[in-house]
C-alpha cells in the first residue's frame, strides 16, 4: 500500500512539473514570436536614426568650420581696431603737445 501511495504522489508531482514546464515553454514561444517583431521594428527605427544623425553631424561640422572662420575674422578685425585706436591716440597726443 505504501508503494502505491508513493508512486501516486510521484506521478502527481511529475504531472505538476510537466504543467509548469509547459507553461514556461508557452511563455518562451510567445516571447520569441512577439520579440522578433519588436526587434525588427527597433532595428529599422535605429537605421533611420543613424541616417538622420549622420546628416546632423555633417551640419554641425559645417557650422563649426564656419564659426572657426568667423572667429579668425573677428580676431583680425579686433587687432586692426586696437592698432587703429593706438594710432589715433598717438596722433592726439602729438597734437596736444
Amino acid at each position: 500500500r505504501k508503494v502505491v501511495t508513493m508512486l501516486q504522489s510521484m506521478q502527481k508531482k511529475v504531472e505538476e512539473e510537466g504543467e509548469k514546464e509547459k507553461e514556461l515553454y508557452e511563455k518562451f514561444m510567445c516571447y520569441c514570436k512577439k520579440g522578433s517583431g519588436d526587434l525588427d521594428a527597433s532595428i529599422s527605427g535605429a537605421g533611420a536614426k543613424i541616417t538622420s544623425l549622420g546628416s546632423e553631424i555633417e551640419a554641425a561640422e559645417q557650422k563649426k568650420a564656419q564659426d572657426e572662420a568667423d572667429l579668425k575674422q573677428h580676431s583680425a578685425d579686433r587687432e586692426a581696431a586696437i592698432k587703429a585706436m593706438a594710432e589715433a591716440t598717438a596722433i592726439r597726443e602729438k597734437e596736444a603737445a
